[in-house]
């Protein structure tokens, strides 16, 4: 394929035409959820005004969310609806977790609807993309732990504490009558708008025609009453046929920065391409092989992954809390459950609508900025939705235990953990790609198009910023390549890719990703972030020059019922 796009081997989607956000969209849509607050509330609530550039405002590029519903039964379609109500509530569930108020407490603040559509896209008054700097009025410093602690409590005051559920999952962090830390299950927290989410679930079960589908969402329905999820993860494993899909609860622990312990709502209602899903079906097998085939000592690659894991493809209808603040997720690999993954493996679910808009919009423009001309013919979609599915396949690759047995990789990296798991799906994702394609396996394109495409994705990742977990990953990938010369950069800024040292790179880097989490090795993530988790002057220079040709940097999503057909 080329960057003319006439080979990419997907429909287009229908998106919308313009750049500007605040021209896109509409007034009366912007505030149709906003005017909830009580005038009383209002009156009292001082304006907060732009302080940032305003060509920030325009770095989501406007998407619709449509997808083609007419195969799908009555009950079908009002199942639909009913998970799109409960996924609203996760949004507002995870306004709270963020901002600490309502999406209507902040947003009636704001007279600009081009700076209230931002920090709608944002989920509060800090830019998710440019380090959660914040760009209203008379706003501080976005929290580490955003709200899931108190913002008065330290570090060391949390570590020091004697708490029940102290590094859970599913609890807030607060202080009693007399200021002692104490925790506070979701459950009980939220009680209120967890049972009305319960309730709607149960009633899509009723409406489901797939059992293992119903059984699912029967499962989830209890888990948000009780915040046992892992029953509900166990069931979500055995679905395999159902056409309509959901991903709901508090799921991810990027929101917190500060240990990355809790999790954050979040919901995605999906359609299955059933066609694209066949092709990916097979590549989950492989997983037992390539884990023997891994750069490093036996005992980090004890662990044997599941192989019955699946690979499907889906079309998103419905985006909502953490998935929907910022930049988008273009694939999703779940449970993150340790020992659901270790029974069952995990469900890698590629959503292709979402991947084809950043494809078109995003790095092809940004490959036509930064590649030399001669490699631009590398960069196809099907190389980029390879790369972004095989990233999704390697988290099941490696260990999920430290190896001396004092417990999870994810409790002994902390804050670091999610950055370092990120780093390493991603190159091991490319490992699992050379190996894939030297057994014939993969068919599609060379490894060529898959390290061109790659590198083209890395700039389009680095600027989501370094409160992001993939920018951090990207940010010490690209460094590290730098070092060991896998691509050089020409006198006119252009990028060009060193194959032969890339597959050492790749090696070299998997090798030290691999080692530092089986080792649980703290101060040498900390260093490794600290050290290459940055963006230095050249490569900001050259960002920059794609803020300068209007490129996006993300995409927002115009979707709900209304888009639906």
């Amino acid at each position: 394929m080329t960057l003319s796009r006439k080979t990419t081997k997907l429909t287009l989607l229908t998106l919308a035409v313009c750049l500007g956000l605040s021209a896109c969209q509409p007034k009366t849509e912007q505030r149709s959820e906003m005017n909830q607050q009580s005038p009383s509330a209002e009156k009292q609530a001082p304006e907060l005004t732009f302080i940032g550039n305003r060509q920030r405002l325009d770095i989501y590029y406007p998407v619709e969310l449509r997808a083609d519903i007419s195969h799908l039964s009555a009950n079908q379609k009002k199942m639909l609806e009913l998970l799109i109500d409960a996924s609203k509530i996760m949004d507002s569930l995870f306004w709270l977790q963020a901002y600490g108020h309502s999406k209507s407490d902040l947003i009636t603040q704001i007279s600009d609807d081009a700076v209230a559509h931002f920090a709608s896209i944002n989920y509060g008054p800090w830019d998710r993309l440019a380090g959660d700097a914040p760009f209203l009025s008379g706003v501080g410093k976005k929290p580490l732990g955003a709200q899931f602690y108190p913002a008065d409590m330290t570090k060391a005051e949390f570590e020091s504490a004697d708490l029940d559920d102290k590094t859970g999952l599913y609890s807030m962090v607060e202080r009693d009558d007399n200021g002692a830390l104490v925790t506070v299950p979701y459950s009980i927290k939220y009680a209120k708008q967890l049972s009305k989410a319960a309730n709607l679930l149960q009633a899509a079960a009723e409406l489901a025609e797939n059992e293992e589908f119903a059984r699912y969402l029967t499962l989830r329905a209890d888990a948000l009453l009780t915040d046992a999820y892992q029953a509900s993860d166990m069931a979500w494993m055995d679905m395999k046929t159902n056409p309509i899909e959901l991903v709901i609860g508090p799921i991810e622990t990027y929101e917190d920065q500060l240990f990355g312990y809790r999790a954050a709502f979040e919901s995605y209602v999906l359609i299955k391409d059933l066609s694209w899903s066949e092709r990916l079906a097979k590549f989950a097998a492989f997983l037992p092989s390539l884990q023997e085939g891994l750069p490093v000592p036996a005992e980090y690659k004890a662990e044997m992954p599941g192989a019955n894991a699946d690979l499907n493809a889906y079309d998103v209808i419905y985006y909502a809390g953490h998935s929907n603040a910022g930049s988008k997720t273009i694939a999703i690999n779940l449970p993150n459950d340790e020992q659901v993954q270790l029974e069952k493996g995990t469900r890698r679910l590629q959503l292709k609508n979402a991947m084809q808009a950043k494809f078109e919009h995003i790095l092809v423009p940004i490959a036509e900025q930064l590649i030399v001309p001669e490699q631009r013919d590398n960069i196809t979609f099907d190389a980029f939705f390879a790369n972004t599915m095989f990233h999704e396949v390697a988290h099941g690759l490696g260990i999920k235990n430290t190896l001396d047995g004092q417990g999870t990789v994810r409790s002994a990296l902390k804050e670091h953990a999610s950055a370092l798991e990120e780093g390493k799906a991603d190159i091991l994702g490319l490992y699992m790609i050379q190996q894939l394609l030297a057994r014939g396996e993969i068919t599609e394109g060379t490894i060529e198009d898959y390290y061109t495409t790659f590198m083209a994705g890395i700039f389009r990742s680095v600027r989501f910023g370094a409160s992001s977990a993939h920018g951090r990953a990207n940010m010490i990938r690209f460094n590290f390549f730098a070092e060991a010369g896998a691509f050089s950069r020409d006198e006119n800024g252009l990028y060009k890719v060193n194959f032969d040292k890339m597959d050492d790179a790749i090696e070299a880097l998997s090798q030290k990703i691999l080692m530092l989490q089986g080792d649980g090795d703290y101060a040498g993530v900390a260093q490794l972030v600290n050290d290459m988790g940055v963006i230095k002057p050249q490569l900001a220079d050259d960002l920059e020059r794609l803020s300068a040709a209007n490129i996006p940097v993300d995409i927002h999503f115009k979707q709900g019922k209304q888009y639906l057909k």
